[in-house]
């Protein structure tokens, strides 16, 4: 770090603050209980809790007071930012996680200070790689808290870093409330697109309900009003059906080596929406001819029917595909990506009428009665055309979306190295420098250490 601000003194942690202080107090009241889980995991997050008589929970857990400042030790709590100032709590006192470790500033420090140091990238950089313990289970030293030199300001201007870092912070989070709510907007957007298409109304202005309209049902019964021109049809008319297969991986002939395309659970999540061209597996064509798994031409829809249930995708080129999938080779009267369409806006639909209470499932016989509302071909790929124009523009302002939540992720970590730097707000001369605080809590800490006394020898009894 550069040299500090006028007035700026280096302290360690331990000069300033009490750590893991013991509370004394009646076993009848009523205190604050904060598991981990209650401690937030970004800078300024309120600490929740839940209330508890002090006799039962005194003995087993780490003491806290109001105002003090918590920051959780364990991995991967710590790297995950926990931390945060105790908030009014039922008389003023609480316990929490065995592993909270829990700073109590000294009359002077700004508990939202010390926090804003706790919390800095620096800081947590440091105290990640001095962490010991076993992997999975490492935690940060006391030492490394207690000996970490932190960038102290004068008291006055502790207060004033502190309310500007408030005051901006706030700003910041009702950003990223903003932004948080636009992805379900483009979702909703994207489902209305879909809806919107596979109904009619994206192309012909069809009076009809796009809420309660399906464009792929399992029954005719499920089959609602379509445009005059349109068609309800049985999908295995239109498209032959075809299973997939897992080779045995038991078999290393079946795998090592391979370079079949073969379409699993892994692939779907990412692919669902788009064309596929690239597998994260690869079977041998030895394992894909000793299974009941087949090579399916490019433009195969590929709708998975079980675990992840309702994604779908295209083969962008010859592959194969797992158990979970169904698969439909188009003919030339159903568009694949007419399909792969209609099946997304019918995927709510589907699931509900799926089988299955841990993992929804549609089975083979009634994939095999699956009906689509389709026009004309012309008409389907007039439809394709509209929806992948409306979807690129959805994906240009997602784009700038995770470019805008990158931008604000950074400034709160920007603003924290700012107040550090003596940046954030302006220095007065008028404050008392940060070393006679320092001063002042050096003694007040030298008139609190108990004189021991002298132990003299016993008198003989004679």
């Amino acid at each position: 770090m550069s040299a500090l601000p006028k007035g700026w003194a280096k302290t360690p942690i331990d000069a300033i603050a009490a750590f893991n202080p013991k509370t004394i107090a009646d076993d009848s009241l009523q205190c604050a209980f904060s598991p981990m889980q209650y401690l937030g995991t970004h800078f300024r997050a309120s600490m929740g809790y839940e209330g508890r008589i002090w006799g039962d929970i005194k003995k087993a857990y780490v003491h806290f007071q109001s105002r003090d400042v918590i920051v959780a030790k364990v991995t991967p709590c710590f790297e995950n930012g926990k931390a945060g100032v105790v908030p009014a709590i039922p008389n003023g006192i609480g316990a929490g996680s065995s592993e909270f470790c829990v700073f109590r500033p000294a009359q002077g420090i700004d508990e939202r200070y010390l926090l804003a140091w706790l919390s800095t990238e620096d800081f947590r950089r440091r105290a990640t790689v001095a962490m010991t313990g076993s992997v999975g289970l490492k935690r940060v030293p006391k030492d490394v808290f207690l000996l970490e030199e932190l960038p102290l300001a004068p008291e006055r201007e502790q207060r004033r870093i502190a309310d500007k870092l408030d005051t901006v912070l706030t700003r910041v989070d009702a950003l990223n409330d903003r932004l948080a709510r636009i992805t379900p907007l483009l979702k909703r957007f994207r489902q209305s697109v879909l809806a919107a298409a596979t109904s009619g109304r994206l192309t012909e202005k069809a009076k009809i309900s796009a809420d309660s309209f399906f464009p792929v049902v399992l029954t005719e019964t499920q089959q609602k009003n379509i445009p005059s021109k349109w068609n309800w049809k049985c999908l295995t008319d239109l498209a032959r059906l075809e299973s997939g297969h897992t080779p045995r991986k038991s078999v290393p002939e079946y795998w090592d080596g391979g370079d079949v395309p073969w379409i699993s659970l892994q692939d779907i999540r990412s692919a669902d929406g788009l064309v596929i061209y690239e597998t994260k597996l690869q079977p041998t064509n030895l394992g894909i001819e000793n299974s009941s798994a087949r090579l399916l031409p490019a433009g195969t829809v590929c709708f998975c029917r079980d675990i992840s249930f309702g994604y779908v995708t295209i083969m962008g080129r010859e592959m194969a595909t797992s158990q979970h999938f169904v698969n439909w080779v188009c003919g030339e009267k159903l568009n694949p990506k007419y399909l792969m369409y209609a099946l997304m806006a019918s995927r709510d639909f589907l699931a509900m009428s799926g089988q299955g209470t841990t993992v929804t499932t549609i089975y083979m016989p009634a994939l095999k009665g699956l009906r689509i509302a389709v026009p004309s071909t012309e008409e389907q790929t007039e439809i394709v055309r509209r929806v992948e124009i409306l979807f690129a523009y959805a994906d240009r302002l997602e784009a700038r979306l995770q470019a805008a939540r990158t931008a604000a992720e950074r400034l709160t970590p920007a603003l924290l190295a700012k107040a550090f730097r003596g940046e954030l707000v302006p220095q007065d001369p008028n404050d008392e420098p940060a070393t006679e605080l320092l001063r002042r809590l050096r003694e007040a800490r030298a008139a609190e250490v108990p004189v021991k006394k002298a132990r003299g020898r016993k008198a003989a009894v004679t």
